[in-house]
């Protein structure tokens, strides 16, 4: 439901401020920019929210409940997922519209103000924080 939202608020955004587009630009690389920007402040809105809102505590689950492997595997998704939030955000697109856009260097560095070189260092570098993050935290679980 959230990308369904960030869908129609990106395509919203686009068709109101089309018009203010130059014939020559690069039309791709200014849908990303604002599908980033929708991305950002519903990231910002839905991080307010959850900090009201209560964590779900293993006194909540019913007792006799068979082991559920979903757990497992949706602790493994927020972990990447708390991970992948805590990285500067430059680094956090640019990985996003790297890895999952599929965008190259040049499209990316219009995407978020910098030059295809530094695209490719902002990718570099948050694949480096994510790793050791990732690491660390799994680290940090098999002690407790």
């Amino acid at each position: 439901m959230d990308a369904e939202d960030c869908l129609q608020e990106t395509l919203l955004r686009a068709y109101r401020a089309f018009h203010r587009t130059k014939p020559d630009s690069n039309y791709r690389a200014w849908l990303y920019k604002i599908a980033t920007n929708v991305a950002r402040t519903h990231s910002k809105r839905r991080n307010r929210r959850a900090a009201n809102e209560l964590p779900l505590n293993e006194t909540t689950a019913a007792v006799g409940d068979p082991p559920d492997h979903s757990a497992e595997i949706g602790f493994e998704l927020a972990r990447v997922r708390k991970a992948v939030e805590a990285l500067p955000e430059k680094q956090r697109a640019a990985l996003i519209l790297r890895k999952y856009q599929a965008l190259d260097y040049d499209a990316i560095g219009e995407v978020i103000d910098c030059s295809p070189e530094s695209a490719r260092a902002n990718v570099y570098q948050a694949l480096r924080n994510l790793r050791s993050m990732l690491v660390e935290s799994r680290s940090v679980k098999e002690d407790e």
